[in-house]
């Protein structure tokens, strides 16, 4: 039993420092990489992290939701919510890099629901409204948006299906001067907290991939019936909901740039989303690996710490060296982006290796913590479960292998049934 107490008293006090661990020193790839305007950022961010976050994630954890009007409304009035939109529509007009480098430091908050919540609003509901809205929309909801005076979703995927983005079936169809919206959604992070929807639909006939449309969607519609929270094994302060469209009726000029544009627009919104899902699992990853340094520092076995044993420190010099890669790869793709080069190929490439090596690092760390990773009195059994989506969330694995693929080149084409 003592050795039990002691195990949790040092798995608490790790606990209390797990998003601010300084066993490895500090990342020097990322402390060059950024210039000085994005660490003033960060630091920022890190302080509303530190002050107003962190301390009642547990509280919210256990309570399936986190006041996100609340959260944005502190990331807003700083300028956090738009680092990259238009100055004109209350946004700072800053370079994705930025966004990266946000980011990053959203990774210190001690949960994976609240940085997907918040990235939802500045990384995928937002960017084609920003690039392509008209005047009206950016000001009716792009800028309370990024001043945190409303919460976005994005509705994209389906009960159906949520991969393939081609085969979505709700419809907006066109009624006089309105569209009458009719399908299901699912999945949909902010749900129950959000004032409008960035919804992709079917708005005319054609090709599926050129047949819809982006369509900015106030929450508050009839019509709009949240069915159901689902109960989810991780991003547990993260509410998701299935969402039914019965006769939902919005003005035709809710249409975000050009109809029949939107699986395009979506398309290029996918590149940033993935980008950001990158940059806000670095930072968790990395902490992990430190934390668990630490613990396995303390942790004694057949007379020795069990740092001490040559296949654990191999496996996390090996786990660091790959994180390291992919920040590498990240930073690439950022710069590129930036530039405006087409970073489909590398931002998917980098999504997939996200996605897998998220599964090892937390995978490996909890099985290194031995007993007490598989309590939820430690950080890790957390990241174990919230970071399982990402390999599924934005785009599963194997739509970013089929993907990279197509981009090399090497993807089999449909075969064509011939005509009877």
């Amino acid at each position: 039993m003592r050795s039990l107490t002691n195990l949790r008293s040092l798995a608490s006090v790790l606990a209390r420092d797990f998003h601010s661990s300084r066993v490895v020193a500090q990342n020097a790839m990322a402390h060059s990489y950024y210039e000085e305007e994005q660490k003033s950022m960060q630091k920022t961010a890190r302080k509303i992290i530190d002050d107003d976050i962190n301390p009642y994630v547990e509280e919210w954890e256990a309570s399936g939701q986190y006041p996100a009007k609340e959260v944005f409304k502190k990331l807003g009035d700083a300028g956090l919510l738009g680092v990259n939109k238009p100055v004109e529509y209350g946004g700072m007009g800053l370079d994705f890099k930025f966004s990266v480098a946000l980011n990053e430091e959203l990774g210190h908050i001690a949960c994976g629901g609240i940085p997907m919540s918040i990235a939802v609003q500045t990384d995928m509901a937002t960017p084609a409204l920003a690039r392509f809205g008209s005047d009206q929309l950016k000001r009716d909801f792009l800028q309370p948006s990024v001043l945190g005076d409303a919460v976005a979703c994005l509705g994209v995927s389906e009960p159906g299906g949520g991969s393939d983005v081609a085969a979505l079936q709700t419809t907006a169809k066109r009624v006089g001067d309105d569209l009458v919206i009719n399908g299901q959604k699912m999945w949909i992070t902010n749900a129950f907290q959000a004032d409008w929807m960035c919804l992709l639909a079917n708005t005319q006939e054609g090709p599926a991939h050129l047949n819809k449309s982006l369509i900015c969607l106030p929450m508050d519609t009839p019509g709009i019936h949240l069915n159901k929270r689902i109960d989810k094994m991780g991003m547990k302060c993260s509410d998701t909901a299935v969402i039914f469209l019965d006769d939902v009726r919005v003005p035709a000029k809710n249409i975000i740039g050009e109809p029949g544009m939107g699986f395009t627009y979506q398309m290029l919104q996918f590149q940033e989303e993935r980008l950001a899902c990158v940059a806000l699992a670095m930072t968790p990853m990395e902490t992990a690996i430190n934390q668990t340094i630490a613990y396995l520092k303390e942790r004694k076995a057949f007379g020795q710490p069990l740092i001490n044993n040559q296949y654990i420190h191999f496996r996390l010099a090996e786990l660091l060296t790959d994180v390291e890669m992919l920040r590498a790869g990240l930073y690439r793709a950022t710069e590129n982006h930036v530039a405006g080069e087409d970073v489909t190929q590398l931002a998917s490439m980098c999504k997939l290796k996200v996605g897998r090596l998220v599964r090892e690092v937390s995978d490996s760390c909890l099985q290194f913590w031995g007993g007490m990773g598989f309590t939820n009195d430690v950080p890790i059994s957390r990241m174990y479960r919230d970071m399982r989506l990402i390999s599924i969330g934005g785009g599963a694995d194997e739509v970013m292998l089929g993907i990279i693929c197509k981009t090399m080149g090497i993807l089999p084409k449909p075969i064509k049934q011939a005509k009877k």
